[in-house]
């Protein structure tokens, strides 16, 4: 891969930690994107541009992005992933052009593929229940895991944000936590007294069996003393829902979801849980409202005698 290209992106992901103070997760992100992996089979943009003999970044054009999107495609990478790769793509060059490396920005135009619009999915209180219900409370980890997915549903947490979070985050007795969310937006958000109690027991009676050293501040720690990653949360929710027998797909942004979900089924203001998910747009929560209203027709359609009628009518 050329150097230039190496030496180029090296100093916007330096950019991003440093002046927009992106997460080390994001950081990655960008890295893996862009520069591609190790037998990524050229997913990655750099990637693509050196085995396609491209030896300048403004060699790049509209026909060679269209090029490169197919050839994702080719490799099966999902629509949304590749919105991502793009969106990644540009402000790498919005970057180099802003720092004068490049003297134009070849990319700027094109166009980012059309999603599929899904509605988030998310889990029924009774699915929710046995999920949190999954871990063994005889033991640490089974006490810790808990607490995990309690936090991460009672406030609507990004994985990031559970993974980053410290100890001096939680204040038990006013039932709130600091969040440190995207562009390094710190909010408050509440804990229900579930989430409280699981909280308390894990501080006061398991962390400090995982504790090596007390200036470590994670709140949520690994049996190595060190802070848990948003990869083994991940994990950990991938466990916990096959063993509740989900039939869905769950991983820690599905809780999430879920949790604004129910937030806005039991009348929540749209603009409290805006500021509750720390979303700087609320047009981002506002799909959550669809999905109560997709739920609230299924309910109908499925309660209601005249709906249940209607229904039996269309099939006659």
């Amino acid at each position: 891969m050329s150097n230039n290209f190496n030496g180029y992106l090296d100093r916007y992901l330096i950019y991003l930690e440093a002046e927009r103070h992106a997460s080390r997760y994001t950081v990655r992100n960008y890295k893996s994107d862009i520069r591609g992996n190790i037998g990524d089979n050229e997913k990655g943009f750099l990637q693509f541009l050196t085995q396609h003999g491209v030896a300048s970044l403004e060699a790049v054009d509209k026909r060679l992005l269209r090029d490169y999107l197919s050839h994702l495609i080719d490799q099966g990478v999902a629509k949304v992933s590749l919105s991502r790769k793009l969106s990644a793509i540009r402000s790498f060059y919005r970057y180099l052009l802003r720092e004068e490396l490049i003297s134009r920005n070849p990319i700027e135009e094109a166009s980012s593929p059309k999603l599929d619009k899904h509605l988030p999915s998310f889990l029924s209180a009774d699915e929710m229940d046995r999920l949190l219900s999954c871990p063994d409370s005889s033991t640490p980890h089974g006490l810790r895991d808990r607490a995990v997915m309690e936090l991460i549903y009672a406030a609507g947490l990004r994985v990031s944000e559970a993974a980053g979070l410290d100890k001096l985050s939680a204040d038990l007795d006013g039932r709130t936590l600091r969040v440190l969310g995207k562009g390094n937006r710190e909010r408050v958000v509440i804990m229900g007294y579930p989430a409280v109690q699981a909280l308390s027991t894990y501080l006061n009676i398991i962390r400090p069996l995982f504790e090596k050293t007390k200036t470590e501040p994670a709140l949520f720690l690994n049996y190595q003393g060190k802070r848990l990653s948003p990869r083994w949360i991940q994990k950990l929710v991938l466990k916990y829902a096959a063993a509740a027998g989900l039939e869905k797909k769950v991983h820690p942004h599905l809780l999430r979801h879920t949790f604004a979900t129910h937030l806005l089924d039991g009348g929540a203001d749209l603009r409290v849980v805006q500021e509750l998910l720390g979303h700087a747009n609320l047009a981002t929560t506002q799909i959550y409202t669809h999905v109560t209203q997709a739920q609230a027709r299924k309910v109908y359609l499925a309660s209601h005698p005249m709906a249940q009628a209607e229904a039996g009518d269309e099939h006659s």
